[in-house]
């Protein structure tokens, strides 16, 4: 109870943890509690990922729906980070992180015994509207602990490859998950959750929190924001079956732009925005913002349809993919230590830059497949590439985006560059979604998928952009939030 209670007041704000402070056990366990949150979001993604054309097979499932449990997943997550990081700064980081965590946990036992397709989609929106809650208050208690500079380079590289690290280990654990069925990959993260909800009781910091009141909340940008967001989804998914000049199509591009643009006319006037659209006017916070759109959107977009080709064209076992994707993972986790001196040493954008030219190379080696090529040709060499990619990437993005950023803001910070994280891969998923059409499942044992290698070639196009993006910027000067910005 003693240790408890000094921990409580080493850990105050006004007292953060510096480069040459000696990091206590219980530090260290604050630090497990926070990357296991964020570790089982990513973990929880990729294996349902894996877990996808087994569930297709026992639901019954066309393409288009098995991407909505990826997509509603994400859009909750991304929709609704926002607002959870608003939800942290106002009403305390340590709350909103344990409550999400626990409606996580539950959320994931349920789904687990789901067999109607849309209750399982409701679900899968749940656990991600947690996330979006768990993230950014997550992350505002690592940047609100450790002082900027080595201490929290340190502590943000192990909490970000932390996350890099569940979503690529997530194939493995999906795939040995999958061969005892794909409802175990929906059950495991619950009892973890809660487990995770346990010690952060205890090692979490309490923090002052100022009164707030319902007008606090911008619950209408909320709203907007995510029904933007879905819209666009749900339309670009749609349209290949649909027609993409059908009145159906058109005006799910109308009703998209009327709510974006409804959410930006309501952060230009409400008092206590859920953007405050100020804070965009650093160069460096948007290009990590975009980086990350399109680091992760290529990647989800990739493993999709990677996924489908392996196991319905080629017939790989769930494990048997899982392995192939082992190396990015053992990448990324070799990477966890190394991070917090690279990113002392080199500049983000730099480092970016370097690893999205990963991501296209990886991309563009895929390209080269065919039914007959063994392992070591057509997926080992990508995989190193995008494991290379994700370690230098993660760490530099969220660095990059919260540098500079006041205390107050943390979590508007976090919760946007995770959000354009998520937003990225809905949208660029949709879009491979419907480049390679509802077939994709009925595919004959050894033939390419419809529309394979356009969609590689267009998440290939789509990451050539991000990196010609952070090369332009890079020869511009490097600019920080400056503090009239953020207040």
């Amino acid at each position: 109870m003693h240790t408890h209670i000094l921990f409580l007041v080493t850990l105050t704000p006004s007292s953060q943890v510096e480069a040459d402070t000696r990091w206590t056990s219980q530090i260290w366990i604050l630090l497990v509690v926070l990357c296991g949150a964020l570790f089982l979001d990513g973990l929880d993604v990729s294996m349902v990922g894996v877990a996808l054309p087994s569930i297709g097979r026992g639901l019954h499932l066309t393409s288009s729906s098995l991407q909505w449990i990826v997509s509603a997943y994400v859009l909750g997550y991304g929709g609704l980070l926002l607002l959870g990081g608003r939800a942290s700064d106002l009403l305390g980081r340590r709350q909103v992180f344990l409550a999400a965590v626990t409606v996580f946990g539950i959320a994931s036992v349920l789904s687990a015994v789901m067999s109607n397709d849309v209750a399982l989609i409701a679900l899968r929106f749940v656990k991600g509207a947690s996330a979006a809650f768990t993230v950014p208050a997550g992350l505002s208690i690592i940047t609100t602990t450790f002082k900027e500079g080595m201490a929290r380079n340190r502590a943000l590289s192990i909490y970000t490859v932390c996350g890099a690290s569940g979503f690529s280990l997530g194939l493995v654990f999906g795939g040995l998950l999958t061969e005892l069925g794909w409802r175990a990959t929906f059950l495991v993260p619950g009892p973890i959750a809660l487990a995770l909800v346990a010690a952060g009781l205890r090692v979490i910091p309490r923090a002052a929190r100022e009164k707030v009141t319902m007008a606090h909340f911008d619950l209408l940008g909320a709203l907007t924001s995510t029904g933007g967001l879905m819209a666009l989804v749900y339309t670009v998914v749609q349209a290949p079956a649909k027609g993409w000049l059908s009145v159906s199509t058109l005006g799910g591009l109308v009703v998209t732009a009327v709510l974006l643009g409804s959410f930006v006319r309501i952060e230009q006037r409400h008092p206590r925005p859920l953007l405050r659209l100020a804070i965009l006017r650093s160069s460096s916070l948007v290009h990590a913002n975009l980086s990350g759109a399109v680091m992760f959107g290529g990647y989800i977009s990739f493993q999709f349809v990677a996924t489908l080709y392996l196991q319905d064209s080629l017939r790989w076992s769930p494990i048997a993919m899982a392995l192939g994707f082992l190396p990015t993972g053992l990448i990324v986790v070799a990477s966890a230590t190394k991070m917090a001196k690279i990113l002392e040493r080199f500049e983000t954008k730099k480092l970016i830059g370097v690893g999205l030219s990963a991501f296209v190379v990886g991309y563009l080696l895929f390209l080269r497949v065919n039914p007959t090529m063994s392992y070591v040709d057509f997926l080992l060499p990508t995989m190193v590439l995008i494991g290379v990619g994700f370690a230098l990437c993660f760490p530099s993005i969220n660095s990059q985006a919260t540098s500079g950023v006041a205390n107050d803001e943390q979590g508007l910070a976090s919760g946007l560059v995770n959000t354009s994280i998520q937003v990225g891969g809905a949208i660029v998923l949709a879009v491979t979604s419907a480049i390679i059409g509802p077939g994709a499942t009925s595919v004959q044992q050894g033939h390419l998928i419809p529309g394979m290698k356009t969609a590689v070639a267009v998440v290939s196009g789509i990451s050539v952009v991000g990196l010609a993006l952070t090369l332009v910027l890079k020869t511009t000067r490097h600019q920080v939030v400056e503090p009239e910005l953020v207040r």
